[in-house]
């Protein structure tokens, strides 16, 4: 478990599913992706993000509100199952629920995920990716010190060519330029 000034950052729970299916089942949250998800489908990713987080050490961990203890979405480091050449891949990656955009979440969460992956896990560099159209997205990325990694623009490996969503922008962060920007 991992604490922000407002956020924690922690292992799913079975009390998770619910508000996770209607995040996933929410129009807003998933018009960057190629579908809303049923509460099957959503419950099927909760149970592949926990078995990365034990498999990994690391992953997208539940994140809810320190103070209430609401369940608000999932942040964290996973490893994409396609390669764009950057060794090791892992990615930074986040999905909150509507009600909660624009306060400020994403990025702390974020934030601490870029810390545990450059402190804990050690890597190199963090990768970040969205379709070319997520703004919002890539304005959390900026925040978070990001800027534009080779190859910039990528068709998604698991959308069709055509797809509306299937041109994707990369991001990227090394662990030296992390640092320096959080120099003590």
């Amino acid at each position: 478990m991992y604490s922000t000034e407002r956020l924690t950052l922690r292992a799913w729970q079975a009390s998770d599913l619910p508000p996770f299916a209607a995040l996933n089942k929410d129009s807003d949250v998933m018009r960057y992706f190629p579908s809303v998800l049923s509460r099957a489908q959503s419950d099927a990713m909760a149970a592949h993000i926990q078995s990365k987080l034990a498999d990994n050490g690391f992953g997208f961990w539940a994140v809810e509100l320190t103070e209430t203890r609401e369940f608000i979405g999932f942040v964290g480091l996973n490893r994409p199952t396609f390669d764009l050449g950057h060794q090791p891949f892992v990615e930074i990656g986040w999905r909150l629920a509507s009600p909660h955009w624009g306060k400020g979440y994403a990025t702390e969460a974020a934030q601490k995920a870029l810390a545990i992956g450059f402190e804990d896990v050690e890597l190199p560099a963090i990768y970040a990716f969205t379709t070319e159209s997520n703004l919002p997205s890539q304005a959390v990325m900026k925040k978070l010190g990001m800027t534009p990694a080779a190859p910039f623009t990528f068709s998604h490996p698991h959308l069709a060519a055509d797809h509306p969503l299937a041109t994707h922008v990369l991001y990227a962060i090394s662990k030296a330029i992390w640092q320096a920007d959080h120099a003590d």
